[in-house]
């Protein structure tokens, strides 16, 4: 495995918070994914790919974003592996391989309005502040 590849990896582990090397692919994730047959790579890929270092298809995939993010993986789950986190680990990955993540946690204050949900905010500290 190559030093970014193991970057990559390290990366997105620490970002979701998520050991992959307890996953047994069961697929028990993938077959409650309501999103099954429009992803390419499927809840319990991500995963043991991103246990094996195998990050650059999952960075160019379709199915970063056809994931709804709905959890159903993460009850599903009988070791708590938690997909659903490393799915939105690497779809962050991706955002800033592009170049896409302009956004600072001083530029969250003057996107407020009375009728933001506190969730919103917590998740928008949460997601740019990584």
């Amino acid at each position: 495995m190559s030093n970014k590849n193991e970057y990559l990896r390290d990366e997105i582990i620490r970002i979701s918070g998520v050991n992959p090397k307890k996953c047994m692919r069961c697929g028990k994730c993938s077959g409650t994914c309501p999103a099954y047959d429009e992803m390419e790579y499927h809840p319990h890929q991500f995963v043991y790919m991103v246990e094996t270092g195998d990050i650059e298809p999952l960075l160019n995939s379709q199915s970063l974003y056809k994931c709804l993010s709905c959890f159903a993986c993460v009850d599903r789950c009988p070791r708590g592996v938690e997909p659903a986190k490393v799915v939105e680990a690497v779809r962050l990955m991706a955002i800033r391989k592009q170049g896409a993540n302009h956004m600072t946690a001083n530029d969250v204050p003057e996107k407020l309005d009375d009728d933001m949900p506190q969730q919103a905010i917590v998740s928008a500290f949460r997601k740019y502040t990584k």
